[in-house]
C-alpha cells in the first residue's frame, strides 16, 4: 500500500536540491498509495554519512521540513553519482509517526537504510533473534528488522557485495514486500527487490540503449562455516524459530527437519514452480549499460506514474528479482532457476502521457476521473466493437474462446469496486453465455478454500492488477488448473503477467483512491466478453444487437448525466449533515446500490448501506422513517413493478425517498421528494448511467464536509497486503 521511489544518477551532475526535488515530486505522484507519513534518505554533506528526513503527515509536510533543513542538507553541493531513496507510508505495523515512518535505519550510524512496501509476516521471529544478538529497536514497524538484519549479515560477511547481502536477507523473509536499499558502506549503489508487491525500474539515458532486454543472472550459493543451517541463524536460534513452527516435534527430530529443509530448499511461492538444478557459475558481466555515453539515471518506483515525467522506458521486476546498480551498470539476479523463468527482463516503453496524471482544471483527481468517463468508455471499446457490423473482438482472449465455451462455470473474483462490477454484469453473463456464473470476494474465496476445477474459467478483476487478495486467489486457482483471465487497467501488473490471457480495460491512469472510471470500464469489458461468447447463437442476435446499439450511444448519454452535476450538488447540500444513508434497488441496479454506498463510505465517512429492494420487508424496512435519508434507483427494466412496490412501502412509512429514474418517467418521480433523471438505455447498461449520480453525490458530500476526496483517511489506492 505504501509508495517507494528511489533515484540514482551516475556521471550526471545534480545538486542536492535537485535530487531532493526529484524524490519529493516522485512521492507526490505516489501519495495515493499512502499518506500517513513520508521520508527521504540522501547523502549528508561531505558524502560520508546518510541524512534522513522523516515527518508524520502528507508529503507536503515533509517538503516543508526539507526546506527548513536546507543548510544542513547542503542544497548547493553538486554530485555526479548519488543514490536517494524515499517513501510515503500507509501504516500497517505501528501508528503513523516520525519514528515509524520510512526509511528505516539499521543503527544510529545509518549504515543501511531501507524503504518497504508490504508486510513481513515472520518479523516477530526475526526480531526476537536480533534482540538476542543485542540489537535494540526504536520503531514498531516490521521494516526495521530488515535494516538490522542486513547489518547483522554484513558484520558476519564483510566481503559480500551489496546485492549478495540483500539476497541473504530476503531468503529469511516471509510475506509480501518491495524493498529498496541504500548504504554508506556501498556509496553510489542501490539494490531493489520484490516479492508480491509491485516495483519497476525506469531508465533514462542520453543515447540509445545497448539492448531492449536485461539478462537474468543466477547467484552463486555461499558456503557457511556454521554448517547446513542458514548463514544468519545459529543452531540455538534456528531451533527456537522452528520450535515455534513445529510445536509437537522434539529437538532431535527438529534437527533432522532443519537439516532436511536446508539441504532441500523449496520455492516459497504459493503457486508452485518446478525447479531446475542450479548451474554453478562465476559472476557474470551481462549487465545493462548505455551503448555510448556512460551517463545514466535510474528510477525505482512502485508505480509508473512516478517515473513517466522522467522516462518512458521501464523494466517491471518479477517476484524474487534482485536489481542492483553499481558503477552505473544494472544487473538483475535471481536466487534459483525455475522452469517458467524468462531469460531476461524486457525494457518496456510506456504509452502513458504526463497530462494523464495531472489534474488539469479540476479541483481533484476524482472529479477529473468522473468527468473523463465519456472518453474512457470509448477507449475501452475502441478497436474492439464494430458498430457497423455489430461484431466484438477481444484480442487478449481470442485464442481461448473455444476453451471458455467448453467450461463448467465462470467465476468472477475481485475486491471492493471490482467486485461490484462483477455483480453488475453477472445477470447478463448468465443470459448470454448460458453458463453458471459465480461472483466471489477474493478474501472470502480464499478463507473458504473454495473447490476449483480444471474446467473452470476464473476472471480476476483489479484496477491496479496488484490487489493482494485477488493475486493470492489467482495463484490458488492456477494451481488447480483453472483457466485464468485477468481484467486489469495496468499493463505489466502482477495479475496481468500471471494470467493465461486477459482484457485490458484501457480506462487510463486512475489516481483518486475512490475508483470511478475504472468501474464503468470494467463493467463494459465484461459486457463485451458476454457479447463475444454469444456471437454464434442465432437466438441471441436480437439481444446482442440491442446491447451493441446501447454501447454506441453510451458516451453521449454519460455526458448528459454529467450535465446534472449542479442538481446533484443541491441534493448533497441536503444530505451532508446526515449520519446515515440507505440506497435501494434491485436487478441490474443492485450493483449501483452497493457501489454508491461504498463511495459514500469511502469519501464522506458517513454510514451508508446498499440494500436489495426485494429484501426490504426482511429487516431493512425497520430503519425507514421521516428522518432516514433514502435513495432509490428505479428504472423501466424487467423488475420495475417490484421496485415500485418497494417504493410505495417506503413512502407508506413516511419515508421521503430521493429517486434516480429515467428521463420523462413522471409516474415514478411523483413518489419522490427529489429526483434525478438519467437517459433511457438497454436494461443491462442502465447501471453505468445510474452509478454516475452516486459518484457525483459522494464527491459533493465529501467536499461539503471538508474531506480530502483524493486521499480518504485510512485508505490507499492499491491494496497490496492481505
Amino acid at each position: 500500500m505504501c509508495g517507494i521511489f528511489a533515484y540514482l544518477n551516475y556521471l550526471t551532475p545534480k545538486t542536492q536540491k535537485e535530487v531532493l526535488e526529484l524524490l519529493v515530486n516522485g512521492l507526490k505522484r505516489l501519495e495515493y498509495r499512502g499518506y500517513d507519513s513520508a521520508g527521504v534518505a540522501v547523502d549528508a554533506a561531505g558524502g560520508k554519512d546518510i541524512a534522513l528526513v522523516k515527518k508524520s503527515g502528507k508529503v507536503k509536510v515533509l517538503e516543508d521540513e526539507i526546506l527548513k533543513s536546507a543548510s544542513k542538507l547542503d542544497f548547493d553541493s553538486v554530485t555526479t553519482s548519488h543514490v536517494g531513496i524515499a517513501h510515503t507510508r500507509w501504516a500497517t505495523h505501528g501508528v503513523p509517526s516520525e519514528v515509524n515512518s520510512h526509511p528505516q535505519r539499521s543503527d544510529n550510524d545509518h549504515s543501511f537504510v531501507v524503504v518497504h512496501n508490504g508486510i513481513v509476516t515472520n518479523y516477530k521471529d526475526v526480531k526476537l533473534f536480533l534482540m538476542k544478538k543485542g540489537y535494540a529497536f526504536e520503531s514498531e514497524t516490521d521494516t526495521e528488522i530488515i535494516a538490522k538484519l542486513v547489518l547483522h549479515i554484513y558484520k558476519q560477511h564483510p566481503n559480500y557485495s551489496f546485492r549478495e547481502l540483500v539476497e541473504q536477507v530476503i531468503q529469511q523473509l516471509e510475506g509480501a514486500f518491495a524493498l529498496c536499499f541504500k548504504s554508506k558502506h556501498f556509496p553510489g549503489e542501490c539494490v531493489a527487490t520484490r516479492r508480491g508487491s509491485p516495483l519497476l525500474v525506469g531508465i533514462k539515458t542520453k543515447t540509445r540503449l545497448a539492448t531492449d532486454h536485461v539478462p537474468i543472472l543466477y547467484s552463486k550459493g555461499h558456503e557457511c562455516a556454521e554448517g547446513p543451517f542458514s548463514p544468519i541463524l545459529d543452531r540455538e536460534t534456528q531451533l527456537f524459530v522452528n520450535r515455534m513452527q513445529f510445536p509437537n516435534v522434539d529437538d532431535i527430530q527438529l534437527v533432522e527437519v532443519i537439516n532436511a529443509i536446508s539441504t532441500n530448499t523449496t520455492d516459497h511461492r504459493p503457486h508452485g514452480r518446478q525447479e531446475l538444478p542450479m548451474l554453478p557459475r562465476s559472476d557474470s558481466t551481462a549487465e545493462f549499460q548505455p551503448l555510448e555515453d556512460k551517463e545514466v539515471e535510474y528510477f525505482f518506483a512502485s508505480d509508473a506514474s512516478a517515473v513517466i515525467e522522467h522516462t518512458n522506458r521501464v523494466i517491471f521486476l518479477e517476484d524474487d528479482d534482485v536489481a542492483a546498480v553499481k558503477e552505473g551498470m544494472l544487473s538483475i539476479h535471481r536466487l534459483r532457476r525455475s522452469l517458467d523463468d524468462s531469460h531476461s527482463r524486457e525494457i518496456t516503453t510506456l504509452k502513458m502521457e504526463i497530462q494523464q496524471i495531472m489534474k488539469g482544471n479540476y479541483s481533484s483527481f476524482m472529479q477529473k476521473e468522473i468527468f473523463e468517463q465519456p472518453e474512457s468508455v470509448v477507449n475501452t471499446m475502441r478497436g474492439r466493437v464494430n458498430f457497423e457490423t455489430e461484431t466484438v473482438v477481444l484480442g487478449g482472449i481470442k485464442d481461448y474462446i473455444p476453451e471458455i465455451r467448453r467450461c463448467r462455470r465462470l467465476m468472477l473474483i475481485g475486491c471492493g469496486t471490482s467486485y461490484h462490477s462483477a455483480v453488475a454484469t453477472r445477470q447478463l453473463l448468465e443470459e448470454l453465455t448460458e453458463l453458471p456464473v459465480m461472483v466471489e470476494q477474493a478474501s472470502d474465496f480464499l478463507d473458504r478454500v473454495t473447490p476449483v476445477f480444471r474446467d473452470d474459467v476464473c476472471f480476476f478483476i483489479s484496477q491496479s492488477g496488484e490487489t493482494a487478495d485477488s493475486l493470492m486467489a489467482l495463484r490458488y486457482c492456477k494451481q488447480r488448473g483453472a483457466l485464468i483471465i485477468g481484467v486489469t487497467n495496468t499493463v505489466g501488473s502482477s495479475i496481468c503477467r500471471e494470467s493465461h490471457c486477459g482484457i485490458h480495460i484501457n480506462a487510463g491512469p486512475e489516481i483518486g483512491v475512490a475508483s470511478t472510471k475504472a468501474y464503468t470500464s470494467q463493467f463494459i469489458s465484461l459486457v463485451m466478453f458476454g457479447l463475444v461468447m454469444s456471437e454464434d447463437r442465432i437466438s441471441m442476435q436480437p439481444r446482442r444487437s440491442e446491447i451493441i446499439k446501447g454501447l454506441k450511444n453510451l458516451d453521449e448519454q454519460i455526458r448528459n448525466v454529467l450535465k446534472m452535476d449542479g442538481k446533484v450538488l443541491e441534493l448533497a447540500k441536503g444530505l451532508f449533515q446526515q449520519k446515515s444513508l440507505l440506497i435501494m434497488g434491485r436487478g441490474y441496479n443492485f450493483a449501483t446500490c452497493l457501489e454508491g454506498a461504498l463511495k459514500v463510505k469511502e469519501l464522506t465517512y458517513m454510514h451508508s448501506e446498499g440494500i436489495m429492494a426485494g429484501e426490504l420487508k426482511h429487516g431493512p424496512l425497520a430503519l425507514v422513517d421521516h428522518t432516514m435519508p433514502v435513495i432509490m434507483i428505479v428504472t423501466r427494466d424487467p423488475v420495475y413493478v417490484k421496485c415500485m412496490n418497494a417504493l410505495q412501502q417506503v413512502t407508506a412509512r413516511e419515508g421521503r425517498p430521493i429517486i434516480i429514474c429515467e428521463a420523462g418517467d413522471t409516474e415514478t418521480s411523483s413518489f419522490a421528494s427529489k429526483f434525478v433523471e438519467v437517459p433511457h438505455t438497454v436494461d443491462c447498461l442502465q447501471g453505468i448511467l445510474t452509478v454516475i449520480p452516486m459518484q457525483l453525490l459522494s464527491y459533493h458530500i465529501a467536499v461539503l464536509k471538508g474531506c480530502n476526496v483524493d486521499c480518504p483517511r485510512n485508505l490507499a489506492k492499491s491494496v497490496t497486503v492481505e
